[in-house]
Order: C-alpha cells, then sequence, then structure tokens
C-alpha cells in the first residue's frame, strides 16, 4: 500500500463531519490493508490515521521539519518502507545522531510529494488532527473486519493498542480477538475521568456516595509484577521501567506474586509538598541517564486502583472490591488519600485541604463502577480549578484536516510592562468551535502582518482571547521561561484592548503559587 492511498483517505476523512462517512471511508481504507495480507500492514495505518507513530517517539520535532528539501513530483513511498524508516530514524544516537537523523529526514521527506510531505509533518509534529478518534477507529475497524464493535473494544481495552486489535481482527476474525485478556506484562489502556465543575456536581451526578481521592500532579503511571519482575508503563503505554527504579523497589516490597495496579508518581518536597511538575516529567524523557537515575530526584508512588492480583482478574468487579482488595495488600502511606461520603460539606473541605497541600484537586468515584480501561468512564470524574487569563494573539497557524482553510492554532502572548513587547506563553487550538474557527480565520487575515501563505501567519498584536489553563510550568522552549499547561480557548474579548490583558507579571504570580 502507498503512503498516498493512507494521505488521501486522511485528508477525506478530516474534510467530512460526518461520523458514518468517516468510519465508512476508514474502513475501506483498513479492508485494501487487511487484503493484503499484513498485519503489520494494517497496524501502522491504523496508529497513524490515529494520530500516532508505532514507535511512539524517534526523536524529530517540529524544529527538525522547518526546512524540507523540494517534494517530489510522484508518489512512490508505500507505508511499511516510512515505518521503517521511523525506526531507523528513532534509533540513531551518539556522537553526530543530530546530524545523521537531519539526514535520513531530508531523504525521507525528499521522496514525498507534497500532499505527503504535509501529512508526514503533522504526523511527527503530534498535530495530524483529522477526527479519526478512538471511537471512530474502533468502529471502522469493526465494519471492515465484519466484526461486532463491542468485541473491538473490548479487546482494545484489554490488550491497549487498537492497532494490534486491529490488525488481529482484519487478519483473523472475530476468533482472535478473544485472545486478548489482561496479562501481566502487557499494558491495558487506562480508565479516565470526565470532567465534574464541582464536589456538589459530582456527587449528583454519581447519585449518592463517592470516594474522593487526591488527584496528584504527577505522572500516571501503570505497574505490572509477575515474581520478581517489574514492568512500568505511562499512560500512553510506553516502557519507563527502567528511568524509575524506586517504583520497582516499592513494588517488589509488596506481598504479593503478580499484580496490576494503577498508580501516580510524583517528586515530593521534604515537607511532603509536590515539586513543580517538570520535576516529575524529567525522570520521564528519553534522554534519562538510566544509571544516574538512582541518584536523581527520587519519586514517590501512590496507589489508586488495582486491575490484577495474583491470578485473579478485579477489572470487572465495583470500586468497592477494588479498594478493598488494594488496601490489603498496600501500605497506607503509599495510598492517595482517600473520602467516602455522600456530603457535599465535606467533599469540599477534602478538597480545600488537598488543594492547600499543592495537589491538582480530587476525583471523585462511583463505589459501584468497574474498571473501565480506555474509555472516559461517566463513574470517574475529575474537579479541580481551572485558571482563566487574558492573553494576546501573536500568531496563528493554519489548520489540517477539517480544518484545511482556516487559520487555527494560536499563538499566545502576555505584555511585559517593562519593555512593552510581548512574550509568547504557548499555543493552543483546543476549545475551538467551527463558528469561532470561521470568525478568528477572517479576523487575523485582516490582522496580518506580513505573508498569509506560510503555515505559520504572524499578527499584529490587537487581539485579545481568554483561556483557562491548568496553570503555568517551567519552560525552556519560550523567552519568558514559562508556558501554559493544558491551555483551550474560552473566547475572543472584544471588549478589552491588549493593554487590559494580563501582563507577564500576572502569569508569573500564578507560576509562583505553585511553589
Amino acid at each position: 500500500m502507498l503512503l498516498r492511498d493512507v494521505v488521501t483517505a486522511s485528508a477525506e476523512v478530516g474534510a467530512s463531519s460526518a461520523r458514518l462517512k468517516k468510519i465508512a471511508r476508514i474502513a475501506d481504507l483498513l479492508r485494501r490493508a487487511g487484503d493484503e495480507g499484513d498485519a503489520g500492514l494494517v497496524a501502522v495505518v491504523v496508529s497513524w490515521l490515529s494520530g500516532e507513530l508505532p514507535q511512539r517517539q524517534i526523536g524529530v520535532g517540529w524544529a527538525a521539519l522547518r526546512s524540507l528539501p523540494p517534494a517530489a513530483a510522484e508518489a512512490s513511498l508505500t507505508v511499511l518502507d516510512v515505518d521503517a524508516r521511523f525506526s531507523e530514524i528513532g534509533t540513531v544516537a551518539g556522537k553526530g545522531s543530530q546530524a545523521r537523523r537531519a539526514e535520513l529526514v531530508a531523504g525521507l521527506f525528499g521522496q514525498a510529494t507534497g500532499a505527503e510531505q504535509t501529512f508526514l509533518r503533522r504526523l511527527l509534529g503530534g498535530e495530524l488532527r483529522q477526527g479519526a478518534l478512538v471511537g471512530v477507529m474502533a468502529d471502522a475497524v469493526a465494519k471492515a473486519a465484519d466484526v461486532p464493535v463491542a468485541a473491538v473494544r473490548r479487546a482494545a481495552m484489554l490488550g491497549g493498542d487498537l492497532p494490534a486489535v486491529a490488525a488481529a481482527a482484519l487478519t483473523a476474525g472475530e476468533v482472535a480477538l478473544q485472545e486478548f485478556r489482561p496479562k501481566v506484562g502487557q499494558p491495558v489502556g487506562p480508565m479516565l475521568a470526565q470532567t465534574a465543575t464541582g464536589v456538589a456536581d459530582a456527587l449528583e451526578r454519581i447519585g449518592g456516595t463517592a470516594v474522593f481521592e487526591a488527584k496528584l500532579d504527577g505522572a500516571r503511571v501503570q505497574i505490572h509484577r509477575a515474581g520478581d519482575d517489574v514492568r512500568i508503563y505511562t499512560r500512553s503505554l510506553d516502557d519507563v521501567t527502567a528511568r524509575l527504579p524506586e517504583v520497582v523497589d516499592a513494588t517488589l516490597a509488596l506481598s504479593v506474586t503478580d499484580l496490576i495496579a494503577d498508580a501516580e508518581a510524583i517528586a515530593l518536597r521534604p515537607d511532603g509538598r509536590p515539586h513543580r511538575f517538570q520535576v516529575t516529567a524529567s525522570r520521564f524523557g528519553r534522554s534519562v541517564d538510566i544509571a544516574a537515575a538512582r541518584t536523581a530526584q527520587p519519586l514517590s508512588v501512590f496507589v489508586f486502583d488495582l486491575l490484577h492480583l495474583d491470578g485473579t482478574d478485579l477489572l470487572d468487579l465495583p470500586t468497592s472490591e477494588r479498594i478493598a482488595a488494594l488496601d490489603a495488600i498496600v501500605p497506607k502511606a503509599q495510598r492517595v488519600d482517600r473520602l467516602i461520603t455522600d456530603d457535599a460539606e465535606q467533599a469540599q473541605n477534602f478538597l480545600d485541604v488537598t488543594l492547600a497541600a499543592g495537589h491538582e484537586g480530587v476525583m471523585a468515584k462511583s463505589l459501584s463502577t468497574p474498571y473501565e480501561a480506555g474509555r472516559r468512564g461517566a463513574g470517574w470524574l475529575k474537579v479541580k480549578p481551572v485558571h482563566t487569563l487574558d492573553l494576546v494573539v501573536l500568531g496563528v497557524e493554519w489548520g489540517s484536516g477539517r480544518r484545511t482553510g482556516k487559520l487555527s492554532n494560536i499563538h499566545l502572548g502576555a505584555r511585559d510592562t517593562q519593555t512593552g513587547e510581548f512574550v509568547m506563553l504557548g499555543k493552543t487550538f483546543k476549545g475551538m468551535t467551527d463558528a469561532m474557527l470561521a470568525w478568528q480565520t477572517a479576523r487575523f487575515l485582516e490582522l496580518a502582518d506580513g505573508p498569509t501563505d506560510g503555515y505559520v501567519v504572524k499578527v499584529r498584536p490587537e487581539q485579545v482571547v481568554e483561556i483557562a489553563l491548568d496553570g503555568v510550568q517551567t519552560s525552556s522552549r519560550y523567552p519568558g521561561g514559562m508556558a501554559l499547561r493544558f491551555a483551550r480557548v474560552l473566547r475572543y474579548r472584544d471588549d478589552k484592548n491588549p493593554a487590559e490583558a494580563d501582563t507577564i507579571d500576572t502569569v508569573r504570580a500564578l507560576y509562583q503559587r505553585a511553589d
């Protein structure tokens, strides 16, 4: 299968707003991939259309993609050839690796057509947005393989890897999906949470008594133990065992033989307050010195759910029973703080105490819900404060997929009161409705301060936008040394001029409050 086939399908899926049309188009492509009889090909196509690389990370970001060779006139690249080249690029290391990686990237892009270059650049940059979400993809796999969608979702939930499930379904049918069950050493897609506006809202939606747990600002990890062998995975299912020796040690200290546990790893100060998130995150990067991991800032681990214990799967048990099993094997010092209540005042007090301790907020969980691996279940609700800032748009990027022809990703800045200049703090494309995209395309073309046919359109700093964010973190990428965390657009503030927007001092104060 040619890369061109995937690129064409991706563009058509992105251009359609109809779910059924997306599913049908993806299913047609997957059926063609399955007809070639190569399970690996199916898995790669599903990964790419989901906006991910099978290799996860290969060390190529936007900086390496700024200058590309001229596009090829004819399409010649195959899917498996490109995938093999990604793997080769990902293995480059050591002296001269940057130059060698750049050489390989240039060689690949030099053989790609213009449309293929755009697709690959978006894919590598993590910005391939075409509406092929997990639910759509699972439905497309089921349609292509002519198997029940419930069987696909269950297999993906337990296998933690939809591409592998798709490969099995397309090449071996429904019977192959029955082989996907919880297995120690094979990461499971983590259960995700919906958002509640407050503890009272959470209690109302859960419908009675709930268990409230401290939501730590750390890194979620999934712990697998089989005898003396421990494996640690991130929420994206990457194996980070070698980087977290203290988590391995804590797991081996438990009086169990086999387990799969959901936990949070976090760097804490001597007083028990969390370090900034970057301190924790620094232990998860690909460049972490494995040999120095034991002498780095130690991480504490807090277990909050149990999926498997000594040969017994617990996923389908209610939360109350999984908690009881967890409490029987994990010391209190390694469990998240917890409160079970149906009283909103008690829950609010628990939230206030948790926030005062420097944590993100709380999780509210139904006592009767099973562990819905890989799904954003209604039985888990997150409650945390939302910060807002009025910032100024400094630039905007042309969109791709269904946002092709629209100005989408906005560059955000705050005014430096000392110099009068605007300091960039990050980008976002989150929270934009179709109507907002249409409006801002027209608006920013009016404000364009230079060419509009490039990837980024620079604009005059005149438009104020209200942004919601989870906080501010340290960053070496932006000149102010800070970056917004999980920024999303709330609304454009035509009632404010740039002089009334928040300054860099306001952003810095928000940053310092996290200390």
